[in-house]
């Protein structure tokens, strides 16, 4: 069983209001029962963690080195900027999952950057909130790569 951290970034609190056309209508309170319940039906527990604030995602990373067998990170727009981010997931030395509702790289150009996708194991863009049950899938494999 691994212990699994999900972390939402900046204003995906705001999911299933802002901009459904774009990132659709389900919640963020949905997207992590749907997450939670893929991780325990392949024997894994989750955690969220979602905050606005930098800083404090910077904090939970550098805390889950000691606690996490594996990372998913929304970080929304603190992709694009965030290199203290970036360096605190660069010290995490499990996989890390970089997930994202929309696909960036068909929106627009500043979207295209991510200080996150350099340290991250894979990316999972524009499936919606299938992404957060095929990210889950896909941290169980990469786990299960690990200890072979």
């Amino acid at each position: 069983m691994a212990n699994i951290l999900l972390i939402s970034g900046s204003n995906l609190e705001l999911l299933g209001e802002r901009e459904p056309e774009i990132y659709g209508t389900t919640t963020l309170v949905e997207l992590v029962e749907i997450a939670t319940k893929t991780a325990e039906s392949l024997g894994h527990s989750l955690e969220h963690f979602s905050t606005n604030a930098e800083d404090e995602i910077v904090g939970k990373v550098a805390e889950a080195r000691k606690s996490f067998d594996a990372i998913i990170i929304n970080p929304g727009a603190i992709t694009h900027y965030g290199w203290s981010l970036h360096d605190a997931l660069a010290a995490f030395e499990n996989p890390i999952v970089e997930l994202h509702l929309s696909n960036p790289h068909a929106r627009e150009e500043w979207r295209k950057t991510s200080v996150v996708s350099p340290v991250a194991s894979g990316i999972i863009s524009g499936f919606g909130a299938d992404g957060y049950r095929m990210a889950i899938e896909a941290v169980d494999g990469l786990l299960k790569k690990a200890i072979q």
